[in-house]
């Protein structure tokens, strides 16, 4: 696991916890993941728009952070699955109330009265937000 980039440089802990997530997808990388482990294409697949570039990147510093497990098998041709670790399903765990308050946003810009988190007969989820 790697030591925090900016040791000491934290204003407070949603400053450190943005230094892990801070991106356009890696919030969305981590709820890929938090469905099951997946390899490297089925991530790209589940993460529309995301280069293959910017996700080796991210996943590489995810990695780095200890969020996410790199798990290469000895085969012919190399099998890489990546899956969230213990920390990692603990972050997903602190962003659920963060997607539940998009889902509410969302829903009420539709006009619609925002449908409380697990609520049974609740509306589907609107496209591309996912549901933890």
């Amino acid at each position: 696991m790697r030591i925090v980039r900016r040791p000491g440089a934290f204003v407070c802990g949603i400053d450190a916890a943005m230094d892990v997530i801070g991106g356009k997808w890696k919030v969305l990388i981590l709820w890929a993941l938090n469905e099951r482990t997946c390899r490297f294409g089925e991530l790209r697949r589940a993460v529309p728009g995301v280069t293959e570039k910017v996700l080796s990147s991210h996943l590489k510093e995810l990695e780095d952070d200890g969020i996410v497990h790199r798990e290469v098998y000895a085969e012919v041709p190399p099998r890489v699955e990546y899956s969230l670790t213990p920390l990692g399903l603990s972050l997903n765990a602190a962003l659920e109330p963060l997607g539940a308050w998009g889902r509410d946003h969302i829903y009420r810009g539709a006009g619609a009265d925002p449908v409380p988190s697990g609520a049974e007969g609740a509306a589907e989820p609107v496209a591309g937000l996912g549901q933890p």
